[in-house]
């Protein structure tokens, strides 16, 4: 094992005030349940995951959501993480591509298609079909489209990490950053934002360049963080050691891992104050759907990082990580130049002048504590 450096995470930027649904102690308690009926994932792996406050996860996403979207996108999470950590990253499957794919392959056919007869003694498969008919109950024929069409951006991505799992390679900024936009499962939850009230964007609004660069800024923002947060876990394993932002700047600019830290601190804050600024210039003359569409994204956002820094998931008591337990309200970077990461640089062409639109502009004030 690589013997990695012990890093204390000093508080993160957040903006946007942190939120949680009133039901939240009931939906756990619900999706512990629902994990336990439908034996999702090992029985070791379960019982883990029921620890990790998933429902809690889900209920800051969706804080104003109808309670039953609010359960539906915490299974969901759950059912996520079950074969994220029981196919790709500690079982054989995440060793082996090929074998992936086409795992991975068959439950999107469950998704697409629940009444083939295929995979009918797989709890993945059942817990699958499970959701797939509550999102069919709660979301439109569109939603549920992209939702599996989200699943299939998901399914790729997490085989492109196995292929660097298998090589012992770390990836360039540049690719791991396109990568982890998806294999971080952040677009498979965004058809969720729409579902948890009740709406449906309408095309022109949801495909519009700055909506999805919004939406992409959000996910940016999530995986960053989620790479800082789960960096002390990470780092006890060599397999996924290759797959986490610090690593990545580590290899490609010659970082020590103190510094991978503040740079990856900066990256994420730079996006977050031009996610704020774009945010700011859509509200300006958006429907009250793309309006209720933008606070999901920030409530995300927020709900990422509150659960983040609590979750047993990270904080691993038995080997404690260096979480913060506050968080911050000024940006370490706020430079309305962009990243040098070609993929994601065209995003600060979006807005012209970044004087026009600050970031701090209508913002409620941050909360530096934690909510009880």
């Amino acid at each position: 094992m690589i013997a990695v450096e012990a890093l204390r995470v000093p508080p993160t930027y957040a903006p946007i005030p942190a939120a949680i649904h009133p039901r939240h102690e009931a939906i756990e308690e619900r999706t512990t349940a629902w994990a336990h009926r439908l034996d999702i994932g090992s029985p070791e792996l379960r019982s883990r995951l029921v620890t990790h406050s998933i429902g809690t996860f889900a209920s800051r996403i969706l804080p104003e959501g109808r309670e039953e979207v609010v359960g539906l996108l915490a299974d969901f999470v759950l059912w996520l993480f079950a074969v994220d950590d029981g196919y790709c990253e500690e079982g054989d499957l995440g060793r082996r591509p090929g074998d992936l794919i086409a795992a991975t392959h068959r439950l999107l056919r469950v998704a697409q298609l629940p009444d083939a007869p295929m995979l009918l003694d797989d709890p993945l498969a059942h817990g699958l079909r499970d959701l797939q008919s509550r999102m069919t109950l709660y979301g439109t024929p569109a939603q549920v489209a992209r939702w599996i069409d989200a699943l299939r951006e998901y399914v790729f991505s997490v085989s492109w990490e196995a292929h660097y799992r298998v090589e012992g390679r770390v990836p360039e900024v540049n690719d791991y950053t396109l990568m982890r936009l998806y294999n971080g499962a952040t677009t498979v939850v965004l058809p969720l934002l729409e579902m948890g009230y009740g709406y449906e964007l309408q095309p022109h609004e949801r495909d519009d360049a700055l909506v999805r660069a919004a939406a992409d800024m959000a996910s940016f923002i999530i995986v960053w963080d989620n790479d800082i947060f789960s960096h002390h876990k990470e780092s006890r394993s060599d397999d996924d050691y290759y797959l986490n932002i610090l690593r990545v700047l580590q290899d490609e600019d010659g970082l020590s891992p103190q510094q991978a830290l503040t740079c990856a601190i900066g990256q994420r804050d730079r996006v977050m104050t031009l996610f704020l600024r774009l945010r700011t210039h859509l509200e300006q003359h958006a429907s009250p759907q793309l309006r209720q569409y933008l606070r999901s994204l920030s409530a995300y956002i927020r709900g990422a990082q509150d659960w983040g820094i609590t979750s047993l998931r990270y904080t691993t008591p038995d080997d404690p990580a260096g979480l913060p337990t506050t968080l911050s309200e000024f940006p370490s970077d706020d430079s309305p130049e962009p990243l040098d990461i070609p993929v994601i640089a065209p995003w600060w062409d979006l807005l012209p002048d970044p004087a026009a639109a600050p970031h701090r502009t209508a913002l409620a004030p941050a909360r530096t504590a934690l909510p009880v």
